[in-house]
């Protein structure tokens, strides 16, 4: 019984979802442009700190329908790039008590893979744990051009250079 009560306490595992949700965000003075994906998959090792997500391009949803067609087929060209990716680690690891509910400040490092073209990330975020579970949260900013993006000059003024990407999942126990 004493090595039931050990183990739930110091909750080590893996954490999944694949309902969450990554929201990009571009402003000009002309236009802003907003998409939200609801079906992200996210891993998180809380062992190792070792970190994934994958995301299908297609869908990021918009507010106007052609917005949306000129981003999968015009600019991230969803058909040849299904997939955006991140893999990586919270480097800080240690000093983030999953057994213990609270906000956790943590350092993330590691690959991201947008439109075929892999760079590398280091940004930071939040850990929850609230209710068993483990909310991943953060924003951090990519260049369109990092990425290989080609924009098409009728529309350059309208997409911000650097596009916003906020990531908030919730993840269960695996």
């Amino acid at each position: 019984v004493l090595w039931l009560v050990a183990s739930a306490t110091f909750a080590p595992g893996k954490y999944f979802t694949k309902t969450g949700t990554i929201s990009i965000f571009s402003s000009t003075s002309l236009e802003d442009i907003a998409a939200t994906n609801k079906s992200t998959a996210a891993v998180l090792d809380t062992r190792t700190g070792d970190l994934q997500f994958a995301t299908l391009i297609k869908g990021f949803e918009f507010k106007k329908a052609l917005m949306q067609e000129h981003f999968n087929d015009s600019y991230l060209e969803s058909k040849k790039f299904p997939r955006a990716e991140f893999k990586g680690q919270i480097t800080n690891n240690s000093e983030i008590n999953y057994a213990v509910p609270g906000t956790y400040k943590a350092k993330v490092k590691g690959k991201i893979t947008i439109h075929g073209v892999t760079r590398d990330l280091e940004t930071n975020g939040t850990v929850t744990v609230r209710d068993g579970k483990i909310v991943l949260a953060s924003v951090f900013e990519v260049a369109v051009a990092d990425y290989k993006i080609q924009i098409e000059k009728l529309y350059r003024d309208n997409i911000a250079k650097t596009i916003r990407v906020t990531v908030d999942c919730t993840l269960a126990p695996l």
